[in-house]
């Protein structure tokens, strides 16, 4: 069953994948990979949040924090798209782009994860003292 719950989540979330990359190819252009960077970075601070609440707000059931993360958000980011848009902005001899593409990845998905972690930490927080 957790199989299913898991592929579910995947589903939904390389469907939300889809729909991110489709609107903002539309709006910015197909030149950069601005999708897959939103969308990476997007996840990593959703997983920031739910770990977080996982963390302080243990009642969710462990099936439903695996349809979240190895589900929705597994299936909605991309390492394996990240590679391929990387290394063809260096073989068209985009080489700046590709690093800065890179470099703002590595960074700002790490940086939103950790803003996600803050986030929720100042919630419960303002909710404790209350």
């Amino acid at each position: 069953m957790i199989y299913l719950i898991v592929f579910l989540g995947a589903g939904l979330g390389g469907a939300f994948r889809l729909g991110i990359n489709e609107l903002v190819a539309r709006l910015l252009g197909v030149e950069f990979p601005f999708g897959t960077l939103i969308i990476n970075i997007l996840g990593a601070f959703i997983m920031g949040l739910l770990t977080e609440y996982f963390a302080f707000r243990g009642g969710m059931s462990q099936e439903m924090r695996l349809f979240l993360t190895t589900g929705v958000l597994g299936g909605f980011t991309t390492f394996s798209t990240f590679a391929l848009e990387s290394v063809a902005l260096w073989q068209r001899g985009q080489w700046t782009p590709a690093i800065a593409y890179v470099g703002l990845s590595v960074f700002l998905s790490i940086g939103a994860l950790m803003g996600g972690l803050a986030i929720v930490r100042l919630i419960i927080q303002a909710q404790t003292a209350q």
